[in-house]
């Protein structure tokens, strides 16, 4: 999702303060406040990190790192960027990175090599808890990257988290839009997920014990609902 002007004044209100504290909170006037929630102000992407953090917003609504692409990081990076977005399987972590969006944070994890269990078990976990992303860009992005049989897989997985809980609805329905929308970009070639087999016998073994759902996105894992700890 992406901050509009109209949603600053929501926010202001629903926690309560007038425009002259949201003004000294980030260090402006308050008319330049003002003018922000009348949209005669552009919204850069440094301004609305700096609302959303102040105004305590999901992050689905950080600005999105110019000219993304997945890179290569290391596993600490990524579960404190997890503890971060309240992941609670990293609930003990003191975590100093910067606060990214949880779209960014995902394509980030699914793009490595290599990719601790822990760490591929927060996943669906983060869809679930974040279902507001912009599921459109997810799976442009994932296209772009050639990420969309590791997040469909893994879509499908939050999607079974999802109906555990008939409340759960609504997220249940854009999860499953952003499966299908990944389904028909379905890659053919097999990949492996969190990690390459050891290998051949390790290879034959998860072509053989795979879930279904595994094998309809030609991932080699083991990766199972039953393996993750958190629902929502």
């Amino acid at each position: 999702m992406s901050m509009r002007f109209q949603d600053l004044k929501n926010a202001r209100l629903r926690l309560g303060w007038g425009q002259a504290e949201v003004a000294e909170r980030l260090g402006v006037s308050q008319t330049y406040v003002h003018m922000l929630e009348q949209g005669k102000r552009r919204l850069t992407p440094e301004l609305t990190r700096r609302l959303a953090l102040v105004y305590q917003m999901s992050p689905v609504e950080l600005p999105i790192t110019a000219g993304f692409r997945p890179s290569e990081v290391d596993a600490q990076w990524l579960a404190e960027s997890l503890a971060k977005l309240d992941y609670p399987g990293f609930a003990y972590l003191r975590s100093r990175v910067a606060k990214k969006n949880p779209g960014e944070v995902l394509l980030i994890a699914l793009a490595q090599d290599r990719l601790e269990a822990r760490l591929a078990e927060a996943l669906p976990w983060l869809l679930f808890r974040y279902s507001e992303m912009d599921v459109d860009w997810l799976a442009e992005q994932a296209r772009t990257h050639n990420l969309q049989n590791r997040l469909g897989f893994v879509t499908g997985l939050a999607v079974r988290l999802s109906k555990r809980d008939a409340t759960n609805a609504h997220t249940t329905a854009v999860l499953t839009r952003l499966e299908s929308l990944l389904d028909h970009s379905r890659l053919v070639h097999e990949d492996a997920f969190p990690r390459p087999p050891k290998n051949n016998a390790e290879r034959e073994w998860l072509t053989v014990n795979r879930p279904p759902e595994a094998a309809h996105w030609n991932l080699l894992t083991d990766l199972r609902p039953e393996h993750l700890q958190y629902a929502g």
